[in-house]
């Protein structure tokens, strides 16, 4: 389950029956004559007790599940998820209370009245700091959940007639050397349209990204760079533009909670930026090779979360093309984020073939490489290897050179997940077969799909 409203009716259908199960089913004529009881009860306030507390552990099991199935958005899941645990156990504690108040009696004369008045108190007060420190300490999730969906981006140049064709030429990567950013630094500007520059923070495939500050509603940005001014032919520069608009304003239209969001895109001192969310966080690069593996349904559930993103902009007609751990970030809230929609068609396009740095393509689809038109199917590829290099340590295509390289994606069978990992289960090893076919027909439909699958390993796994 992946909507807010599907946890929230199971959570209500439980919470009735909990509170009115159990006094309806006492009232019928037949549970007068109920054969078990229980504390000196008689058999109708058993059944009624019975039914209650039934109801009110399958709760608990379900706040439980939800605390680690709930996928975390940093909106309303990630507060939801941190609350679910105390608030569900505060109501159990008190719905307990009432239902033993009420056909208990007996039990609580046993126990004592004063003694189960302390009791009573002590865990209400328990119950109550644990939600006052889960609600302080997620008060950003909240604020941002009442904030509403970002705006999507503001286009500040006009595009020409539309043209969907995908080059095919191979991309640059995101985490490539300094060697392979466009143009040369020469100092941040000051600002870049209203947005006022604080410092350079990195070199991606565009070119220099910076972090911005929007002066009129008081947000830092991050702000990535593609500088124009090295591009000599009119005709190409002016089809190098209308790519980048176009590719921002696609992106910029995509609001997901697990997609980082695009702000603003314009042109200014022959730099075509793009403003978008800033991130703090580690990419999953950093868990790519040995022995900072992640475990398997922690990886499962990260994967899933992707996937569900990477469907959402597909229903909306944008390919990623350039999924990889760099362009995955679990930020400091344990929030799944894909970034740079689109980023890596654009850098490719304002390059000439003289210009263009190769990095090492091994997470392109086989269909990507040939410079066939690609749909959502080629992003499921690369999320496949992702998910067997972030499983193995190892990419599961190698070769001493580029070439070899391509020619290995396009052609040779990958390597095997059970020859590096034999401790995981078939199921995983059959949705990692089923995403890196070389023919996108017998891949998954639709990344939902591939998701769906993932979700029942990562349940599989945590069992």
């Amino acid at each position: 389950m992946t909507n807010t409203a599907s946890w929230a009716i199971q959570f209500l259908i439980v919470i009735l029956a909990a509170l009115f199960a159990g006094p309806l089913l006492s009232k019928l004529p037949a549970a007068q004559t109920f054969p078990i009881t229980l504390f000196g009860l008689t058999g109708a306030q058993t059944l009624r007790l019975v039914i209650a507390e039934t109801g009110l552990v399958v709760l608990g099991i379900l706040s439980i599940r939800a605390f680690r199935l709930m996928p975390d958005n940093g909106r309303g899941f990630a507060f939801v998820r941190r609350l679910v645990l105390p608030a569900t156990g505060l109501f159990v504690w008190i719905a307990t209370d009432k239902t033993l108040r009420v056909v208990g009696l007996s039990l609580i004369e046993r126990i004592g009245s004063q003694r189960y008045t302390i009791v009573y108190t002590a865990g209400l007060m328990l119950w109550g700091i644990w939600i006052s420190s889960a609600w302080l300490l997620n008060l950003d999730a909240l604020h941002r959940f009442f904030a509403g969906p970002p705006k999507p981006a503001r286009r500040h140049a006009a595009a020409p007639a539309d043209d969907n064709h995908d080059t095919g030429a191979p991309e640059e990567r995101d985490d490539a050397p300094p060697a392979a950013v466009i143009g040369n630094n020469t100092g941040p500007p000051a600002t870049l349209g209203r947005y006022k520059i604080l410092k350079e923070i990195g070199r991606g495939a565009m070119g220099v990204v910076y972090l911005g500050k929007d002066p009129t509603i008081q947000r830092f940005v991050a702000i990535k760079t593609m500088r124009l001014d090295q591009i000599d032919d009119a005709d190409k520069l002016q089809d190098v533009k209308a790519r980048f608009f176009r590719e921002a304003e696609s992106t910029g239209r995509l609001s997901h909670p697990n997609i980082v969001t695009i702000y603003d895109a314009g042109e200014e001192q022959d730099l075509g930026y793009i403003a978008m969310e800033v991130l703090e966080g580690t990419t999953l690069t950093h868990w790519s090779r040995k022995p900072n593996l992640l475990p398997p349904d922690k990886l499962t559930a990260i994967l899933a979360t992707v996937a569900e993103a990477l469907d959402y902009a597909h229903q909306q007609g944008v390919v990623h093309r350039d999924i990889k751990p760099a362009n995955i970030m679990l930020t400091k809230d344990q929030v799944v984020k894909v970034m740079d929609f689109g980023i890596a068609k654009m850098a490719s396009s304002a390059k000439t073939q003289s210009d263009l740095v190769l990095g090492t393509p091994i997470y392109m689809s086989p269909e990507q490489i040939a410079g066939k038109k690609v749909d959502g199917r080629s992003d499921i590829f690369s999320l496949g290897v992702v998910m067997f290099e972030l499983l193995t340590g190892r990419p599961p295509f190698t070769a001493d050179n580029v070439s070899a390289l391509l020619f290995a994606i396009a052609h040779s069978p990958h390597a095997k997940l059970s020859a590096f990992r034999s401790d995981l289960p078939p199921q995983l090893q059959d949705v990692v077969e089923r995403a890196l076919q070389k023919d996108p027909v017998h891949r998954y439909r639709r990344a939902i799909e591939f998701a769906q699958e993932l979700r029942s390993c990562f349940e599989g796994l945590a069992a």
